[in-house]
């Protein structure tokens, strides 16, 4: 099982799957993998998650942490660690999703704008802190938050373009949660050579 502090040190990035249909999230989290990501989340708010989860999980690469995200009650957070997630994320501060993942004792990252939410979630115990949506203040908002609280690691999350990246992180990002810009339309039955080019261009910005 790969936890998802080391997966990021190898690669600082989490990889968004949500669709109408997690039929293709197998071979889409695989793109990813060959391409260098180490980290994916699997959305609850893609309909029956739960079983395709379950299954990847028995098959993932060795070294991939599989989460849940858009985890929004404490039985969420039970019910997507016993399909196999290893680590889960929210959009807001979920202050009882985290207390469930700390008595699960996997990562959490609830997602978090102000600095206020920031430290209540990280007060309570989150693993890191999901900045969501980071494009309402950019690489600036996130430089600004962090100069006040450089011991919590932030991801940005939520409308960050491929080549914001290297902005991101030269701002302090920890890594950078990606959905669309980075997995497109894989999920729909896009080209996943495709994917795993944009993956490829993620990982170069984040390391340049």
């Amino acid at each position: 099982m790969t936890d998802l502090v080391p997966a990021l040190a190898a690669a600082p990035a989490i990889a968004i799957l949500r669709s109408h249909s997690p039929r293709r999230f197998a071979a889409t989290a695989d793109a990813l993998h060959h391409a260098g990501i180490r980290a994916v989340e699997f959305t609850l708010t893609t309909p029956d998650v739960l079983p395709a989860l379950r299954e990847y999980a028995q098959s993932r690469p060795a070294e991939l942490a599989l989460g849940a995200g858009t985890v929004m009650t404490p039985s969420d957070a039970t019910r997507a660690v016993e399909a196999g997630a290893t680590y889960l994320i929210t959009p807001a501060t979920c202050l009882d999703v985290i207390v469930e993942a700390r008595r699960l004792a996997v990562p959490v990252l609830p997602g978090a704008l102000t600095p206020s939410e920031i430290v209540a979630a990280w007060r309570e115990g989150a693993t890191m802190v999901k900045l969501f949506p980071a494009f309402i203040g950019g690489p600036d908002y996130l430089r600004a938050v962090r100069a006040p609280l450089p011991h919590i690691p932030l991801i940005p999350t939520g409308g960050i373009g491929l080549d914001q990246a290297p902005a991101y992180m030269a701002a302090g990002a920890s890594a950078l949660g990606m959905g669309s810009p980075l997995v497109g339309d894989a999920c729909e039955g896009g080209d996943l050579g495709a994917l795993r080019e944009r993956a490829a261009t993620l990982l170069d910005g984040i390391r340049s």
